[in-house]
């Protein structure tokens, strides 16, 4: 069968989905790392550090007692009890094991939500920027995904006022990504608690909350979550989580969602007829970590501080670009507004962040993700998960290839 053929023959859900931008760039980077070249990747979300020895052991300890069998599909009583134990000691949320489900990363977590409760006509609503799969996830399960802007004049947070005039009577979910992917935005209990009043007069719309990067926060931060906040809430909100990001624990592929026990029974259905449960192994080593101290927690927070106060100093200083910092998370998001309209050496006009982000990985050997990807433009989204070295080279090559753009004559 011819390719022509094939795309015919795709479900039209498929071919109305976009692939993840993220993996588009890691693959162009490695295309170009196999040809010789030298390639800085900032592209991808995933903590340099190694995941820390005790929850490694703990992994080695699972497979030398044997746990290397399928466990139930929503995974074990005793990740599950560890998570409950967690969402209660650090979160203040009280949630028994039948509320919980573990699946393959935090991802599939929203999957499972959106394929279990999204029907044609109904809308999530999603504030720009987002991560990636958001509105993908929903177009897959046959809903709409409703963009809220939300940009620099609101620190890159959803306010009130915006998510008042978003919801309908067709919204079936809102989500909160809190610490924010790409931005690294946080939001104040007072911002959530402004957010949650919204959500109490609509009562049939359930809130998603995302956050995988909780404990990733700078300048004194903690972190909050909305029910909380508002336990009216409590019931119509899944919060979604996982070990990958605080953790450093990305390859593991453990995430877990808590929320209203009818909710999770059916995510579970739907899991078990996709991956069933997740990796035995895995999951002790998560439920390990879970339960554990997190010592190494400081050392990490402390170079990934480091690493966003310099690269702030660094980027802002590049004529064209500039960058309002982060509250968590371990990325950066400047705009590249000053540089739209340039012209590179090769007469190349950079019409759009997705080119300037082309430019620099192929003119500097630097792997950036455009913030188009994420729903908001012209930004570029600059992970500082790197050592520090390694990001200072990459802001010195990303500075050379910035210089050697000839200036927008027309905005002058």
């Amino acid at each position: 069968m011819e390719a022509s053929g094939i795309v015919a023959f795709l479900a039209t859900r498929v071919r109305n989905v976009a692939p993840s931008a993220t993996a588009a760039v890691t693959r162009r980077a490695a295309e170009l790392a196999s040809q010789g070249r030298k390639i800085i990747r900032l592209s991808e979300g995933e903590p340099d550090f190694d995941t820390p020895k005790h929850i490694r052991d703990a992994a080695k300890a699972a497979i030398e007692a044997g746990h290397t069998r399928y466990t139930a599909t929503e995974g074990t009583e005793a990740l599950k009890q560890a998570i409950a134990d967690k969402l209660l000691r650090q979160n203040g949320l009280a949630y028994s094991p039948d509320e919980i489900i573990v699946s393959t990363g935090g991802k599939q977590v929203l999957f499972n939500a959106m394929f279990a409760t999204v029907e044609p006509g109904d809308e999530v609503v999603i504030p720009t920027p987002y991560w990636v799969s958001y509105p993908e996830m929903v177009r897959l399960a046959g809903g709409t995904p409703i963009f809220v802007e939300c940009g620099e004049d609101t620190g890159f947070k959803l306010t009130a006022p915006k998510l008042k005039a978003a919801l309908t009577d067709r919204t079936k979910w809102v989500v909160v990504n809190n610490p924010n992917n790409p931005s690294g935005a946080c939001y104040s209990a007072d911002e959530l608690r402004h957010l949650g009043q919204e959500l109490l007069l609509f009562p049939d719309v359930f809130l998603l909350t995302d956050d995988i990067y909780e404990h990733i926060l700078f300048d004194g931060r903690k972190q909050d979550i909305l029910p909380a906040l508002l336990p009216e809430l409590r019931d119509r909100t899944l919060l979604c989580n996982g070990v990958s990001k605080s953790y450093a624990m990305t390859g593991w592929r453990i995430g877990y969602g808590a929320g209203p026990r009818d909710l999770v029974a059916a995510m579970a259905k739907i899991q078990s007829h996709s991956t069933s449960n997740p990796n035995s192994i895995a999951q002790e080593a998560a439920r390990v970590a879970l339960s554990s101290p997190m010592d190494f927690l400081p050392a990490h927070l402390a170079a990934y501080d480091e690493r966003r106060t310099k690269c702030l100093t660094w980027l802002n200083a590049i004529d064209g670009l500039s960058c309002s910092g982060s509250g968590g998370a371990f990325y950066l998001f400047p705009s590249c507004r000053g540089l739209i309209g340039s012209t590179t050496p090769a007469g190349i006009e950079i019409d759009s962040d997705a080119a300037f982000a082309t430019y620099l990985l192929e003119e500097a050997g630097v792997a950036v993700v455009p913030g188009t990807a994420f729903g908001l433009s012209p930004y570029i989204r600059i992970s500082i998960a790197e050592p520090l070295d390694i990001l200072q080279t990459a802001c010195r090559a990303i500075a050379a290839a910035c210089a050697r753009l000839s200036p927008n004559h027309h905005q002058e």
